[in-house]
């Protein structure tokens, strides 16, 4: 992203608030008061590891700098994942709706790419992902990520995402890039409240959120704090029973960032984060008299009208980092130690158990059971020691920074069972009705695990200026884990700057993902009725006693190859253009299987039978994937009349295809099982093949106007029920942003706005054949339509 287009999307305001930002860019212009070519000092700057870096201009692989001020103090959006997906083209997040756990945390990912072969870092360090696997939903199916929403977006100073692989850098998960979130650490306080509603009148918003940096031991403590209110909101038909739109959410956040100064060169820094988020997602309907779910899935006793089941999830988020910089005569060290922790646990709520109601009202009892229970959970915490060490050689051709360091991290996943009643079939033979909580049956005692592993990494990063026009980078590192083995992966990149104007650049890498202990070890047991008798459906883990009767090997890692070829181009001080074309090939693809069961696979069958399991899936390395695209943008700043003309425009090509499927021996021949149409196009098409925005930013004295025009591509998804009908084919689609910003003083500002103010929705489905069962899927930009909000922000 060039320093123009930072201007377009931000204004000169803000490169006036971030002067290194503005000059930490791809372009060669310099900042208002920066002369072009001064050293102006850096960040946590993604993608280097030299210290002290002046500029990105001359980098060999592509970096967008994002400074969150505007989009923190006058955005629509109220998240980091909502504010990222309209500003950068190569991000995608989408929120889901009748998706169970994956309703209450949005997932984001980078170039149409899963969400976990993103690495998220928070101030250069690992952030950890999120216990919850997603089953369900258009997106991310299989897949851990990253809650990007637990950071609020007023502690946020910029983030920087690297379009380039970057695994031999910064180790497993980088496979599509590197998103860098920088905390505020400066001085002074302010504040922004924020309400916002669809123009349906549903789904309130209400934000208030503060930021305080004050003096600290001669250094600098950055305090945030924010609360956070989504209501829920319902796009259903009327005498639908259905509750479809966004998950009702609470969040209290609070984070802490700092450094301060111990001894000449020397610097000790800690970040600490905790959110806790109530959020509360609606089932599919159970319906009532008259119907077949009486009682096979509800009592009349109980809900004569039918119901809609609430997942409610206590979501505990909690992030730290502490470490230690310090100087030994040319070299600079840093040792530091990371905590992450995510915990996800269910509430049921306004459900029942059939099988006790329908057996209660056998015994002569009322026909009742409990309506709300515990379901149990997940937890997932990670520990990650780091020692780097780097020096800058200025004698070595026209200079050359080497960088070394080790890694240590352990990882803990657990699942902890619900209560007796969220899963118990209370009769044993399935004649009073379905087992378990309505909406979200409990995990088992026997789904409990407490599973650890531990990593291992060596790394080197050499950059060399090896004239004043060419640069080479270059990376090699070594990974141990204790669970599958190890791996080693290396990155070649280069730049060339042809004049003043023009840098080419390139980069060919290696790269990996371990397999998450989520996948290896999620376990889930739900109890259905074949031919009249109980049996169980699970989703076996690894290792396990089904898995093992499968012949489903252990996981070990995907692999990736990735390429990419760019250039930038700032014919002007007001004008630039940045493109990349890149190839991503990632072998061993881990991906969630087919159902097997006695009728698509009789010999497994018979097996699952045996051990008392009716149907299966596993996770399972068995998909080759080729991902090609290309990332492009354009920006000009002019004067236009007597105000101030920002425009830019940013777009993303990207096609994945799957290029093999690969069966483990036991299953050859059964490929259509292990991955069918419909889940083979959640990989390939879960995001659109292209995304562009086009921003107009128009200042003029006390009055900014932006208006930002968001494409999204056309998508197809499978059938819900795989038979040979259409599939279901989204039309390209267009959404439009407008807000107007009013500065009653340097220090104050009102915002007021719109959000896809043209009211676009996606195109309408079968409802019988979409994923959540309604006319629309939660793709491209989501199914609520309009909505309207206002800002205030004051700066102390």
């Amino acid at each position: 992203m060039s320093r123009s287009l930072l201007l377009a999307l931000y204004g000169s305001t803000a490169l006036a608030a971030f002067p290194a930002i503005a000059q930490n860019t791809l372009a060669t212009p310099a900042a208002p008061g920066v002369q072009a070519g001064d050293v102006v000092p850096s960040v946590s700057v993604v993608g280097s590891r030299r210290v002290g870096v002046a500029s990105a201009t001359d980098t060999p692989v592509a970096v967008d700098f994002i400074p969150m001020t505007k989009a923190a103090e006058q955005g629509g959006q109220f998240d980091l994942a909502q504010a990222l997906a309209t500003l950068s083209p190569s991000f995608n997040s989408t929120r889901q709706t009748g998706a169970d756990g994956a309703d209450l945390i949005d997932s984001a990912a980078l170039r149409g790419l899963g969400s976990d072969q993103t690495l998220v870092l928070v101030n250069g360090k690992r952030r950890h992902t999120v216990a919850l696997v997603n089953l369900f939903g258009a997106r991310n199916r299989g897949n851990t990520g990253t809650d990007m929403n637990a950071i609020p977006l007023m502690a946020i100073r910029e983030v920087q995402v690297l379009r380039d692989g970057a695994a031999a850098q910064y180790g497993s998960d980088a496979i599509a890039g590197v998103i860098n979130i920088d905390l505020k650490k400066n001085l002074g306080c302010e504040s922004v409240v924020g309400y916002g509603q669809y123009t349906a009148g549903d789904g309130e918003n209400w934000l208030a959120s503060a930021y305080c940096g004050v003096a600290v031991a001669g250094g600098v403590l950055g305090i945030t704090g924010e609360y956070y209110d989504r209501g829920r909101s319902n796009r259903s038909e009327p005498g639908n029973p259905r509750i479809i739109g966004d998950t009702k959410s609470e969040n209290q956040t609070v984070y802490l960032n700092g450094d301060f100064p111990a001894g000449p060169g020397n610097k000790f820094y800690f970040t600490a984060g905790v959110q806790k988020r109530d959020a509360s997602s609606a089932a599919w309907a159970r319906e009532g008299l008259g119907s077949e779910d009486i009682p096979s899935r509800n009592s009349a006793a109980m809900y004569p009208n039918g119901f809609v089941p609430f997942i409610n999830g206590d979501l505990d988020d909690r992030w730290g980092t502490v470490g230690y910089r310090w100087t030994m005569g040319e070299w600079n060290a840093d040792l530091s130690q990371t905590y992450g922790y995510n915990r996800l646990k269910y509430d049921i709520a306004n459900t029942l158990n059939a099988s006790i109601a329908n057996l209660d009202l056998t015994n002569g009892g009322a026909g009742t059971s409990a309506s709300s229970f515990n379901a149990g959970g997940f937890s997932f915490r990670q520990a990650t020691t780091n020692l780097d060490i780097s020096r800058f050689y200025s004698g070595v051709a026209q200079g050359m920074n080497v960088a070394f360091g080790l890694e240590h991290r352990r990882e803990n996943y657990k699942i902890f069972a619900g209560e007796a009643g969220s899963y118990i079939d209370a009769d044993g033979v399935g004649v009073g009705g379905n087992a378990g909580s309505q909406g979200f049956p409990g995990f088992q005692p026997g789904d409990e695990t407490d599973a650890d592993r531990h990593s291992s990494a060596a790394y080197i990063d050499v950059e060399t200026d090896l004239t004043d026009r060419f640069k080479l980078q270059t990376a090699l590192r070594y990974e141990r884990y204790s669970d599958f083995g190890s791996t080693t992966t290396g990155k070649l990149a280069g730049a060339y700057r042809i004049n003043p104007q023009v840098l080419l650049r390139a980069s060919a890498s290696t790269g990996f993902r371990a397999p998450s202990l989520q996948q290896m070890y999620f376990s889930s047991t739900f109890t259905d009725f074949v031919s009249g008798q109980p049996l169980d459906v699970v989703l076996a883990p690894n290792g396990g006693r089904v898995a093992n009767a499968a012949g489903i090997p252990q996981l070990k890692e995907e692999e990736s190859k990735s390429y990419t070829l760019g250039l930038t181009w700032a014919p002007t001080q007001s004008t630039s253009l940045t493109a990349d074309l890149y190839r991503i090939d990632i072998d061993d693809r881990i991906v969630l299987s087919g159902r097997f069961d006695a009728d698509n696979f009789p010999a497994l069958g018979a097996t699952l039978q045996q051990l008392g399991v009716g149907q299966a899936q596993f996770f399972v390395n068995s998909v080759d994937t080729k991902t090609q695209g290309l990332d492009l943008t354009v920006s000009n700043r002019a004067t236009v009349g007597i105000g101030r003309l920002n425009t830019y425009l940013a777009l993303n090509f990207s096609k994945t295809e799957v290029q093999r499927v690969k069966a483990p021996s036991s299953l050859a021949g059964f490929e259509d099982v292990l991955l069918s149409e419909r889940e083979r196009l959640f990989i390939e098409e879960g995001a659109p093949r292209r995304k562009a925005t086009l921003g107009f930013d128009w200042t003029q004295g006390q009055l900014e106007t932006s208006l930002r025009v968001i494409h999204y591509g056309q998508q197809t998804l499978g059938t819900f029920s795989g038979q040979p009908v259409p599939n279901q084919h989204y039309e390209a689609k267009t959404s439009a942003d407008l807000s107007f910003t009013w500065a009653f003083s340097d220090k104050t500002r009102l915002t007021v706005g719109g959000t896809n103010i043209f009211d676009v929705k996606p195109t309408r489905q079968d409802p019988n054949e979409t994923d959540n069962g309604f006319k629309y899927e939660s793709v491209q930009f989501g199914l609520n339509g309009a909505a309207m909000f206002a800002r205030l922000a004051h700066r102390f």
